[in-house]
């Protein structure tokens, strides 16, 4: 079976991105199937609660990179925690990734119909419907991450472990940066307030990510960790720059929805706010200070510096 790397030797050893980002890819799209309710529930169960389950199962199913999953094992590869350990924190982080999507793709918030080529969940579902699906899937992931942690973590490092992802949900992550995103609509933004909603949007999630593998591994390495938290800031921000890029200039059928969708709603980008000349330099200079945090790592660390390059360069 096709596994991502379990161990730092092995990530060394393996196929360079987005081979190694399809490897994780493939085990947490297992370790997903394995965790979302079952679709032939019980035969007691009401219809409606099948068809919540069907919501879910598509929200979470329906593709994607997984670059979050990923991750997750390659940070807690690198501090030396076995694949095994990984799948329930790459699971939840990608079960509260699925909520953001289903949420955000709602009318009251981006208005999108379409993700990852494929009709919005409220599309598919309903939008009362997408709502539960996305309340469920968050949930869920608390309940995956805090059974899969209770087998290989302290009590502590579980708490602690609980404590990264719901921050990264809350006021000060995900929820706070699309509160700042839709207030900023028809508005100019500065580059200093631009970064902060993106450090919250989307980069704290990938931070939890990091986090998550790293606390993952039987014995915490406090300078390591420190390291990795500020390559994952760095690769968060990259990662919004180029996703800003391709909204406009990507292919359609490759981005997963219509290009050009942010400057039809008037979103405040890193273009809109710097030009897609100066956008594309941040993006490198924050790809650069992301490969400089594992500065002296050795080939253990390749990996990720491999994800970083990946994160500025894909087309989709």
């Amino acid at each position: 079976m096709t596994t991502c790397p379990s161990d730092p030797a092995e990530a060394a050893a393996a196929p360079r991105a987005p081979t190694r980002l399809e490897a994780c890819r493939v085990r947490v799209e297992r370790a997903l199937a394995a965790r979302l309710p079952p679709l032939d529930g019980s035969p007691e169960a009401p219809p409606a609660v099948g068809r919540l389950h069907e919501a879910m199962h598509y929200a979470v199913l329906g593709g994607g990179k997984r670059m979050r999953a990923a991750l997750v094992y390659l940070s807690g590869a690198l501090c030396g925690a076995a694949a095994e350990r990984l799948d329930a924190p790459a699971c939840a982080v990608e079960l509260i990734h699925g909520y953001s999507l289903v949420h955000d793709d709602l009318p009251a918030m981006d208005d999108d119909d379409f993700r990852r080529g494929a009709p919005s969940c409220h599309r598919v579902f309903g939008e009362g419907a997408a709502i539960l699906a996305g309340d469920a899937l968050q949930a869920l992931a608390f309940e995956v991450l805090a059974e899969g942690s209770a087998r290989s973590a302290s009590p502590a490092r579980r708490l602690e472990m609980v404590r990264v992802l719901a921050a990264a949900c809350g006021a000060s992550g995900m929820v706070g940066g699309q509160a700042i995103d839709l207030a900023a609509a028809g508005h100019t933004l500065s580059r200093p307030v631009m970064e902060d909603m993106h450090l919250r949007k989307t980069g704290a999630l990938i931070r939890a990510a990091v986090r998550l593998g790293a606390l993952s591994a039987p014995r915490r390495q406090a300078r390591l960790a420190e390291r990795l938290d500020r390559y994952a800031r760095c690769l968060g921000l990259a990662f919004q720059i180029r996703d800003d890029v391709l909204d406009r200039h990507a292919d359609a059928d490759a981005f997963g929805r219509p290009a050009g969708s942010d400057d039809a709603k008037r979103k405040p980008t890193w273009l809109s706010a710097a030009g897609v000349e100066e956008a594309g330099r941040q993006a490198l200079r924050m790809r650069e200070a992301a490969v400089g945090a594992l500065a002296g790592l050795g080939r253990e660390a390749d990996p990720l510096r491999d994800l970083a390059e990946f994160a500025v360069a894909r087309r989709s």
